[in-house]
This record gives structure tokens, sequence and C-alpha cells, in this order.
């Protein structure tokens, strides 16, 4: 993978547009007239399995795992495709050929919370919003399963030759451990080609760094004065929080009106206040959820949640230690621009982002997960050490010792010249009439960095919020159909490529 510095994705070295197959257009129409019921009826079964991964049992023998690679395997079975258990990953297949492309997803999806959705998460709900189907998966990443799926179908019904072997590699712990998969990619012959089908349209060449700063506050406090207990937030760390809340001990009715008040202000979202007794009152807040890659999306309840408590003096347990590290090193800024030095910007793949993400609390003990999505243009070491020295200044100035703190820093990826990239382009241009279409970069992590060359070809639409990793996760029928219509077309261009 090269890595250089853009001013502009027009600098990209990719060929000139090329004439796509001149049956792709009917062959793509047969896909969807011949098999959009049946994706959906696919989709809502793929659905029906929760396959959370669970720290107490490896997704291998987790029940619901099983039950999804059993479905996976009737469906190959029936569409005439070849199938293969390899434990954490299955490979499904149309042809023999020697060389292949491989078309990456994964099958195991985030928690979802089943009090935020109208109907089970892990029922597709089709009637509360008419066109769109509702459910955990749908989006990241059973949609885009379902679609590959009939696309391999149609390429053999129509009987076309291709001269690669189309391989559709579903991994089942994308969202918690890369460590299966990573292990197995020293064994696995590299395709001639790879595409994710686990991002965003016109085609993703360029991926920010998944990072982790995670500070635990373990402290006590005297309780005679204004403090706060109970600190929660926050699902799991790859989700902007919807909803935070803590209790606040002590504070007068002077204070009580005074945060009240700059609550009101803050319109993005919703608290509450509730009475629990003469010196305590418990405060929530509502925000939005989203794919902390892009966390413009979602309204963090951890960082609002802290806001109104900014400039207050609160005791110095681990509570108020958590507060009020939010607001002094992140506040509302989502670009870490208050976190020392460690904001900065990318010419194409944009600036780092930021977010206090979840809560985790084990006794006395805090954990804030901060997520933060890293692009090319600055060194790892420079950024390690940027956030130590954030770190140690803001506990030498709190009188803070942080009983521990783990930081991950994730490798950005950044390609020029892949040799698909161009014709999935073309492809993109054709289906959706967009001329103006190009190269993108996201803030989310794929499994396109454990390939040599690969880059990513949707599911979500440019524009478009995207949804996986939400409180309300959905895609859309006529998003399926376009979806069809392309992968249909992108396997039969690399397929002959």
């Amino acid at each position: 993978m090269k890595k250089l510095a853009l001013a502009s994705v027009a600098l990209f070295a990719f060929s000139a547009q090329a004439q796509l197959n001149k049956n792709i257009d009917s062959v793509a129409d047969y896909a969807v007239n011949t098999y959009q019921s049946a994706q959906v009826h696919t989709l809502t079964n793929l659905v029906s399995f929760p396959t959370v991964n669970k720290s107490d049992i490896s997704a291998p023998q987790n029940p619901d795992f099983i039950g999804f690679k059993a479905l996976l395997k009737m469906k190959a079975a029936e569409l005439g495709l070849d199938y293969q258990d390899l434990g954490y990953t299955v490979l499904i297949g149309l042809g023999e050929q020697s060389d292949k492309v491989t078309v990456v997803t994964h099958g195991d999806v985030q928690p979802a919370n089943a009090s935020k959705w109208q109907q089970s998460p892990f029922i597709i709900d089709t009637t509360s919003e008419p066109g769109r189907l509702i459910g955990r998966g749908t989006e990241d990443d059973k949609g885009a399963i379902a679609t590959a799926l009939y696309a391999m179908k149609t390429i053999k019904d129509k009987g076309i030759t291709l001269n690669n072997r189309i391989e559709l590699m579903i991994y089942l712990a994308e969202e918690s451990d890369w460590g299966p998969l990573t292990e197995f990619m020293k064994t696995y012959e590299q395709p001639k080609y790879a595409v994710t089908i686990d991002a965003s349209y016109p085609v993703v060449v360029a991926e920010k760094g998944w990072s982790l700063i995670a500070p635990t506050f373990n402290a006590t406090s005297a309780k005679t004065g204004v403090y706060v207990s109970d600190v929660a937030g926050g699902a799991f760390v790859s989700q902007i929080p919807e909803d935070a809340s803590l209790v606040l001990h002590n504070a007068d009715a002077k204070l009580l009106t005074q945060l009240k008040a700059k609550a009101s202000t803050l319109k993005q979202v919703e608290f509450n206040f509730a009475q629990q007794s003469d010196t305590a009152v418990a405060i929530s807040v509502k925000g939005v959820s989203a794919h902390s890659s892009e966390p413009e999306s979602g309204v963090n309840a951890i960082a609002y949640l802290a806001e109104i408590f900014k400039g207050l003096v609160l005791e110095n347990n681990s509570d108020g230690q958590l507060i009020n590290f939010v607001n002094q090193l992140i506040g509302l800024d989502i670009h870490g621009k208050q976190f020392g030095d460690i904001a900065y910007k990318h010419d194409f793949m944009g600036p780092m982002t930021v977010a206090p993400t979840v809560i985790e609390r084990e006794g006395n003990a805090l954990t804030l997960s901060v997520n933060a999505r890293r692009p090319m243009g600055k060194e790892e070491l420079v950024l390690k050490q940027q956030i130590d020295s954030a770190l140690a200044k803001w506990q030498a100035t709190n009188n803070v010792t942080l009983n521990d703190v783990k930081t991950i820093i994730g490798t950005p990826m950044l390609l020029d010249g892949a040799p698909h990239a161009q014709k999935l382009l073309d492809i993109f241009k054709h289906f959706t009439g967009d001329q103006q279409a190009g190269f993108v970069s996201i803030g989310g992590g794929t499994n396109a960095k454990l390939f040599d060359n690969a880059v990513s070809f949707g599911p979500s639409m440019p524009g478009k919020r995207y949804t996986g990793h939400s409180e309300h996760e959905f895609i859309t029928l006529e998003q399926l159909k376009l979806n069809l219509r392309m992968y249909t077309a992108m396997m039969i261009e690399l397929g002959n490529m």
C-alpha cells in the first residue's frame, strides 16, 4: 500500500473511464426482476440470528453463529455455489478458476438495545417506516451478504463465463476481534482483486486508523460537598452514545437552577432531572447514536452530560474526574482540538476525530473509552507522544493520578493505483448517473487493510447518514435493488479483468 499526501482526489493515478460490458444493463435488470424478493427474504433470515460476539464463547462455538452458518450453507447449496466453513471465516464461491476476486464482508453485528427499537432488532421491521427494512445488520453487513449471493446466482443463471473465480468471504468477528482473520490471512492466497462491501460508495480508497485512548479513574472523596456518582453512558466503543446519566449530590436550589438553565440551551439533546432524595438528583441526557467513524452524524450524550458541569467544581472522586476529563480534553468538539496538540488534518482524508463513546465501571474504577479515527499525515510515535503529554499535563493540573491508560494507535490506509478502482467508479457512475462521483475516504476501518490492494464499494450511499452501529439501522428496498445491480456488474467486470 503506497502512502502519499494528496491535495486533491484528482491526483489518483487510475486509468481513464472504460466501457462496461454491453449486456450489463440487461443482466442487472434480470437480477433485480428475478431476485429482489428473494434477497429480502434471505436478509430477513440472516438478521434473525443475533450474531453478537460474546467474551465467554468464541464465534465458532456460539449457537447463534452456528445457526447463521448453517443458513449460509443451505443458501449456497440452493444457489449452486460452493461453501467452505473455516471456523471464523466462511467462503462461498462461484467458479474454479485459479485467479479470484475476493468480495469481503462480515456476518457479526454490534449489540442492539431492544428498548430503543419499535420491534425486535433481530426481526426485520417492514411496517414502521414503509420502504425501509429496519433491523440490526441490515446495512452492516447482512444486506450486503444477501445481495452478493444473488449477484453470484445471477451470473450462474445467465451462464456468463468469467476469467476469475468469485469468492465471497464472510468473517465472523470483524466488530470485535481481527486476530483470527489476521492469522487466517497468513495462509489465504491473496486474490487478483479484493473488494470490501462494508463501507460506502462511490469507491473508498482511504480509511482512517481505528484508535483508542482509555483512561481509568479510581479515586474517592469526602462526599461533603457537591459531587457526582453513578456516571454511566454508551453501549460500545464504536458507537456515538445515545444515553448518559449520573446522580448529583448536595446541590442547592440555586445550583440546580443554573444547571437546568444551561441544559435548556443545549437544544441538540434532551435532559431530564429527577429528584431522588433531599440531597440527590438523577440527571440523564438523550442524544443520537451513530457509527463513531462519523461522529458528526450523531449527538454525543456523554459529551453533553459533561457540558452542563463545565466550570463547576466537583469533588475529585472517580466520577468527578471523568466529567472533568471530558470537559477539559474533549468537550463538544469532535476533532481533538482541546486534547493537547493531537488535532491534525489530511488534505484528502480529512481531520482526525475524537469521541468519548462508552463508560465502564468495575467497583470504584471507571474506564472511559475515547474512540479516535486517525488519518495519514502524522507519525504514530509523534501522536503517541502528544497523547501522553496531554494526559500528563491534565493529571498535573487536576491533581489526579490516572489508574491506567490503554492507548491504541491504528494504522490508516491510503491506496494509489489499485487496478480495479476505476472500473468500480465506472460502475457507480453508470448505474447512478452521477458523473461527478470520485474516490472517497472514510473514517471507518474495514478488513480491506488485511489485503494487498483492496478498495471498498458500498453499500452506503454518499450524502446519506450511515445507520450501521446506530439504534435505528436500516436499508431501503430501493438501495437493495441498486446494490444488486451494481454488485452483479462488479462481479462480471472484475471477473473478466
